[in-house]
């Protein structure tokens, strides 16, 4: 199962901001992880599984890297992980993201995985996208099995949060646990602070109908509970920071932060 075209990360998110009031809430998500140069052999692991075309639940490849068929999402993952010096040499990349599903798909979220031919991970890209169809990404060289990266903040994610201050990443594995945790960080101290936990299961017919049967609508349920928490952080008085121009370059690259080891 481990190197499967396609896998799923079933786990819970957490958000809790800091600033200027407490607030925590949580919630279940379901994960697709596919090898990105084994995309066909993804789709016909289920009948419940599509890869570029419909589905119960998909795979469009256009949903990311260059967006087109121009550059095949290995050449624009190479270019990214370029950027911050990692080279792969043609080893695997995996995309971890939320799934097409019921025809509608909103990621917050997708981590690319960047495997040397040892299989030892290299890179990282944290790939951010907002509810305006804006999407930045964070690139960063990965070494040992717990790393720590920071950025300066280049992108308008929340309209409760401005554009300032840092992220600071911190990943592990993954192996039988997908483990990411974002933070905000302005002026020292930590306004925000986002989770992402969950476990590796096959993705088979099996899995994919329980999923489809008890999380009917796993995409469009992160979409609804981002808009009823901002709502509820709204009526408590957070101020609203009008959205700002997406900036030019796509990809910030992210440096090791060895100030929390």
């Amino acid at each position: 199962m481990t190197d499967a075209p396609l896998r799923l990360w079933i786990g819970q998110t957490l958000h809790k901001r800091f600033v200027p009031f407490e607030r925590a809430f949580r919630y279940k998500i379901v994960l697709i992880d596919v090898d990105i140069d084994q995309l066909d052999q993804a789709g016909r692991m289920s009948c419940l599984f599509a890869v570029n075309k419909t589905g119960l639940f998909a795979f469009d490849a256009r949903d990311h890297g260059g967006g087109d068929a121009l550059i095949s999402l290995r050449q624009w993952a190479e270019e990214q992980f370029a950027s911050a010096g990692v080279s792969l040499g043609g080893g695997k990349i995996r995309l971890v993201t939320f799934a097409r599903h019921l025809f509608y798909k909103f990621a917050p979220l997708s981590l690319w995985y960047g495997y040397d031919r040892e299989g030892a991970l290299r890179g990282i890209i944290y790939e951010v996208r907002n509810t305006f169809g804006e999407r930045h990404c964070y690139v960063a060289a990965v070494q040992g099995d717990r790393s720590v990266h920071s950025a300066p903040k280049h992108f308008y994610v929340s309209p409760f949060f401005d554009v300032s201050g840092q992220y600071r990443f911190t990943l592990r594995g993954p192996t039988g646990l997908l483990d990411v945790v974002i933070e905000n960080i302005k002026d020292g101290e930590r306004t925000h602070l986002a989770s992402i936990k969950a476990r590796m299961q096959a993705a088979t017919t099996a899995n994919l109908l329980r999923i489809a049967l008890t999380l009917p609508f796993s995409s469009l349920g992160v979409t609804f509970a981002i808009h009823w928490q901002a709502l509820r952080i709204w009526i408590r008085g957070a101020k609203y920071h009008p959205r700002p121009a997406n900036p030019g370059p796509i990809a910030t690259v992210a440096a090791s932060d060895t100030s929390v080891f």
